[in-house]
Parts: structure tokens; C-alpha cells; sequence
């Protein structure tokens, strides 16, 4: 493959560490944690793989949000979301669902399987000040309404949301106009991605080893690690190594506003974490 133009260098690199939230569901925190608070406009990424029940069944009991957007991509097993508006959903293998919370809501992550692997990532992505009590809403998308792209030459492309070449991803209406791809490579593949100039943008491989940007920049990632991309650049290179790799590429346009964070309320001042507990407490989301 020819030098992509613009092509983005590699930042930082660095590993997530190992949590655990929810009723003790074990997880690895990539963003939003000490060495990595946030990377506008992304709050937080946790990566969850387990194949012991004991470590996820207790999943993630009723809790509220407000003032950002959760995302989460399900590679394997089953959750049931469900919240205090009667909403309820199933999300499976391969499925994605972006959850708005806007103004406020209450719900539950839980398990729907009682052995097997569970695995998956959650995103929180930030809202911008205008947004940030619009009403919640939710885009859930199975497993099969996912854009698939065979690139050819070994590479294959998941289009959660954003463009890769003409195909559009179903997830729509978003602040931040995000990308969202889960790339696939052979061993020894090679191939691109176009970014948008100045978003914030990062890898986080979590199958094989990949190397991302070109020539004498180029950095390579083993599973676990997180890329962070300079934000100049129209374009990410990436390869394999000689067992293939898998990873997440996200980015979005970075909102630049200030940012007051309370557990799961994340508002643009402090005042307005105070009123966002007290509508919590009077039963207002």
C-alpha cells in the first residue's frame, strides 16, 4: 500500500488498568483513569472479557446518568438494559447500543446468561453544553443492521458509526459526529482509515498486534493497548503482525468546553453537579 497522505503519528501508547464497577463486574479502565482522566470528548472506556460467570453476573444494577452518552458494543454474550422509563432492550453479540442520557435517566445493565464468555467495550462520550438536558433517547442496533465492509487484501471493517469509503454506519444524530470502526486484519494485512482533520481519534487493539502510522513513526501495539493519534492528519495507516490483529478505532470532534464530573453525572460547572444530585434525589430523571 502507497503512503497515505496526512497520515496521523502515533501520540501516546499506554495500558488500561484492572477494575472492577457495577456490583463487581471485573473490567479494564482505558480512559478514565489516572494517566488517561479523559480524551475530549471521551470520558471514559472500560474493556470487559470474562469466561467466568462470577465475574460479571452480578452486572450493573439500577444507577442514574445525566449530561453524556453511553455506548456499548457487545463482542460476545447477552445484556439486558433496562430503565425507569419502561424502556427495555436486548443486546447480543455483535449488537451496539448509543444511549443519550441527556437530562437524566435511570437504568440496569444485567446479564442474561448465567455461564459463558462475556465481552464488550463501554464508551462514555461526552455532550456538549447545548445538550446536555435535551431528552434521553436511545439507538439500539442489532448484530446484522452493523455495516460490514470487506476491504480487501485482509482487512474487513465494522461501520458502527462514521464513514469507511461509501459505507455509512446506522448509528446517526450525534454531537460529536463520531467514528466508530472495529477492523479485522490478516496476518500481514495492511490498510487506512480516513479522520476527520482535528478530531480526537485512538486505536485500542485487543486480538494480535498492530502497527499504526508510517515509515519511521510508525508505533506497534500489542493486545491491551490504547494509541492516541495527534489530531492533525486525514488519515490512519495500520498492519498486522504475523498473527493478525483486531482493534477499535474511535474518534470525534472534541467539544473544548469545561467539564465537571460527579460518578455518573457530567455537567460544565459545579452548580450544576449539585442540582443534578438533587433532581436525583427527588425522583426527577
Amino acid at each position: 500500500m502507497s503512503t497515505v497522505t496526512a497520515s496521523r503519528r502515533v501520540a501516546r501508547v499506554m495500558r488500561g488498568i484492572a477494575t472492577a464497577d457495577g456490583a463487581g463486574v471485573k473490567l479494564t479502565r482505558v480512559i478514565g483513569q489516572p494517566d488517561l482522566d479523559m480524551l475530549d470528548p471521551f470520558l471514559l472506556l472500560d474493556a470487559f472479557g470474562a469466561d467466568e460467570a462470577v465475574d460479571y453476573l452480578a452486572g450493573f444494577p439500577d444507577h442514574p446518568h445525566r449530561g453524556f452518552e453511553t455506548v456499548t458494543y457487545m463482542l460476545e454474550g447477552r445484556m439486558r438494559h433496562r430503565d425507569n422509563h419502561g424502556n427495555s432492550g436486548l443486546l447480543e453479540a455483535g449488537s451496539v447500543q448509543w444511549m443519550t442520557a441527556g437530562r437524566g435517566i435511570v437504568h440496569s445493565e444485567m446479564p442474561e446468561q448465567e455461564h459463558g464468555r462475556m465481552a464488550g467495550f463501554q464508551l462514555w462520550v461526552n455532550l456538549p453544553a447545548s445538550d446536555k438536558m435535551i431528552a434521553p433517547r436511545y439507538q439500539d442496533i442489532a448484530a446484522e443492521r452493523i455495516v460490514r465492509v470487506d476491504a480487501g487484501d485482509g482487512v474487513r471493517v465494522r461501520v458502527l458509526a462514521g464513514r469507511y469509503g461509501d459505507a455509512v454506519g446506522p448509528v446517526n444524530g450525534i454531537a460529536i459526529a463520531p467514528l466508530y470502526l472495529d477492523i479485522e486484519l490478516a496476518p500481514h494485512a495492511r490498510g487506512a482509515a480516513p479522520l476527520s482533520e482535528g478530531h480526537t481519534a485512538f486505536a485500542y487493539v485487543f486480538e494480535g498486534a498492530a502497527t499504526f502510522g508510517g515509515g519511521d513513526a510508525a508505533r506497534t501495539l500489542a493486545s491491551g493497548e490504547l494509541a492516541v493519534f495527534e489530531r492533525s492528519g486525514t488519515a490512519v495507516e495500520f498492519a498486522a503482525g504475523a498473527h493478525g490483529a483486531r482493534f477499535i478505532l474511535v474518534a470525534g470532534q472534541p467539544l473544548n468546553e469545561p467539564v465537571a464530573r460527579y460518578g455518573p453525572f457530567v455537567m460544565n460547572t459545579p452548580e450544576q453537579i449539585v442540582e443534578a444530585i438533587r433532581d436525583y434525589q427527588a425522583g426527577r430523571f
